[in-house]
Parts: C-alpha cells; sequence; structure tokens
C-alpha cells in the first residue's frame, strides 16, 4: 500500500469521525462573523491599514541575525515592554513561534514543568519539545510545587477556549524564588488590564515572563514574550524559533505599532465589547454557555462533534458564522461552537446570534 493509499484510510477515519476539516475557497460573504479574534477591530482601521501602505518593501529578508534586522522592530519591542511594564521583549513571528521557542530554552533552567490542563496547542508542543520531566495539572489549580525541584509553570491567563481566567498574583503567590511562570496572555492583551495591558501588568516580579501575539486584539501577525532582560538575551541566543526564522516584515511591524498605539488608548473599544459580551451571556441561560469567563469568549457545549456541525450549519443558513469546534482542538466529548464578541457587533446582532443560537441548540 502506497503512503497516498494510506493518507486516502486516514482522511477517511476522520470524516467518519465527523472531524473533517476543508478550506473554504473563497471568504465569508453576506454573513455576521461571531468566529474572529480581532476583538477591537483594528485589523480593518484605517490608520493601521495605511501604516501598510507606507511600505517600501515586501519581506524582512532574512533573519533577525542577519538581513532582517530593521529598527521598526527595536521599536515595536520597546513599545511593548513600556506597554506590559517588562525589561524587554522580543518579537517572534507568530504567537506559535513565541510559544515553541520560549518553553524549551526556559527549560533549561528549571528542574520540571507545570502546564495547565486547558492550554493552547503551542504551549502543550513548547512542554513537549523541552524534553523535561514534566506534569499536566487540573484546569486552574496548581498542585504543590516539590520543595527541591525548581519548576517552569506555564498558563493562560484568559484561557482561549472557553474564556475563563485565572488569577495571576494567587499563581504567583504559590511559586518559590526559584520558580518562573510563563503566562500566555494572547486572549487577554488589548482586553483586560489597564490600558489592555493584561492580566499581569501590575505584578512587577521577575519570575513572571509574559507570552503575547500581535494577531488577536491588536489585529496585526506576530508574537513576543516579554520580561527580564537576561531572559530575553538568552531567548535571543538559543530559542530555535526565533534563531532560524525570517524576521516580522518591517511595514507589517509599522501598522503594528500603529495598532499598539490605538489598543493603549482604546477605552472606547473595550467598553463596546464588554458591553457586547454582558448583553451576549445575559440573553442565554447559564445552561447554554460553559464556563465562567467574563470576556468577549462565550464557549457553547454541544457534546458530539455531530450535534456542534448540525448548530453551526443552521446558524450558517441564518448569515451568521460559528464553526464547530471538535477534536483535536477540544477532547472527544465536549464539541462546541466558541463565539467571539467584537466591539463592532451591534446590538442588533448580539440580539440576533441570541436568539437564533437558542432556537437552534433546543432542536439540535
Amino acid at each position: 500500500m502506497s503512503y497516498l493509499q494510506r493518507a486516502e484510510r486516514a482522511l477517511e477515519a476522520i470524516r467518519g469521525e465527523n472531524r473533517y476539516r476543508k478550506l473554504p475557497e473563497h471568504g465569508l460573504s453576506n454573513v455576521i462573523d461571531f468566529s474572529s479574534n480581532d476583538y477591537l477591530e483594528l485589523a480593518t482601521d484605517p490608520q493601521v491599514v495605511e501604516a501598510l501602505k507606507r511600505a517600501t518593501r515586501v519581506g524582512s529578508g532574512g533573519a533577525r541575525l542577519l538581513a532582517g534586522r530593521h529598527r521598526e522592530l527595536v521599536l515595536l519591542e520597546d513599545e511593548l515592554a513600556d506597554w506590559l511594564g517588562r525589561e524587554r521583549a522580543l518579537l517572534f513571528s507568530s504567537g506559535y513561534l513565541a510559544g515553541t521557542g520560549a518553553i524549551p530554552v526556559l527549560a533549561e533552567l528549571v528542574e520540571s514543568i507545570l502546564s495547565d490542563q486547558s492550554n493552547h496547542a503551542c504551549l502543550i508542543d513548547g512542554v513537549r519539545l523541552a524534553r523535561k520531566p514534566h506534569w499536566v495539572y487540573q484546569h486552574a489549580t496548581l498542585p504543590p510545587v516539590s520543595e527541591s525541584k525548581s519548576s517552569l509553570v506555564v498558563s493562560e491567563s484568559i484561557f482561549g477556549m472557553d474564556g475563563d481566567a485565572i488569577d495571576p498574583a494567587a499563581l504567583l503567590e504559590r511559586l518559590r524564588e526559584q520558580d518562573v511562570l510563563l503566562l500566555d496572555e494572547a486572549h487577554a492583551l488589548g482586553i483586560a488590564g489597564p490600558q489592555g495591558a493584561g492580566l499581569a501588568r501590575t505584578l512587577d516580579d521577575p519570575r513572571i515572563l509574559v507570552l503575547g501575539t500581535l494577531s488577536k486584539a491588536l489585529g496585526a501577525l506576530g508574537g513576543f514574550v516579554a520580561g527580564p532582560a537576561p531572559a530575553i538575551e538568552l531567548f535571543v541566543n538559543r530559542a530555535r524559533s526565533f534563531i532560524f526564522d525570517t524576521a516580522l516584515p518591517p511595514s507589517l511591524v509599522l501598522a503594528s505599532r500603529i495598532a499598539l498605539f490605538l489598543t493603549r488608548r482604546g477605552d472606547d473599544r473595550r467598553e463596546r465589547l464588554r458591553a457586547n459580551a454582558v448583553r451576549l451571556r445575559a440573553a442565554l441561560s447559564p445552561g447554554v454557555i460553559h464556563g465562567s469567563g467574563e470576556g468577549p469568549i462565550v464557549s457553547v457545549l454541544l457534546g458530539s462533534e455531530q450535534r456542534a456541525l448540525r448548530v453551526s450549519e443552521e446558524l450558517l443558513k441564518h448569515h451568521i458564522f460559528v464553526p464547530a469546534i471538535r477534536p483535536p482542538t477540544v477532547p472527544p466529548g465536549t464539541s462546541r461552537l466558541r463565539i467571539t464578541i467584537r466591539a463592532g457587533h451591534t446590538l442588533e446582532q448580539v440580539d440576533m446570534l441570541a436568539d437564533e443560537l437558542r432556537r437552534c441548540v433546543a432542536t439540535s
């Protein structure tokens, strides 16, 4: 049997489990999108788009340590560090690469790793790449750390699938001097904290490193890690996904700088986002919503892949796009709809979603 025949068999198995995914041939049209992580709608902001039009080149030309050493990247790193209250920041080409690059480097400095059960795939893959003894702890809790071993604790602050949050200060209190916390603030940045700087902004502690992305509330592309200067210098010298990857294009980085400027001054956007999220939750019964989050991510647990697909397809008939989230993205038996609210949604659109969702869930 050839490898292509084996590939066809694997695809048939995926189809049989109702987990088959297909890339659409074109973008969405004539639908209300409740799937985007562009929470503040900065990806289409005229000032951010205008920054891209000023580009004098497309690609960066190489890795950051080679030809990709452009001034815009340094400026954005300085601005990110200032925003987050950290000593330094380092850009990666994506949040995924930031996670898979930072964790193995930090793992060299400790004896074990503790990882939250609901962490994003980039954190899980980073832990696996570290090849260090590790334990997965129950979501939003932390088992007693070993008295003899130093540990790297890896957690999101606002979790990307259910939208629930932890208290970083409480987590930090559990750690000792020799421990380190890598906190993924991807879904908190732009949304929570002073100037949208995340849940860890007020925690001035060298044991915390913040992992973030430019591709969600900031509406651009790229990832970063921010923290003490020695840790950042070590990433420059050891993080493979930084050393061997092509640097972000300076034009895109300039757009990210404008987006960050708007984010820091975007309390009005955050208030509209909050109001939309509150309105949706108030319109849905607690039995429909899964999790206890208060932010823009609303999870509707439906159980089987078939049911999640049915509800998603029924909503699409009414011009509402909320894709079904199925394994391996979530554990078996927990297929769901993951709704993301944005600042630009109108109250009428939020109400329409709530009405149709109640109906579809009740009849599915």
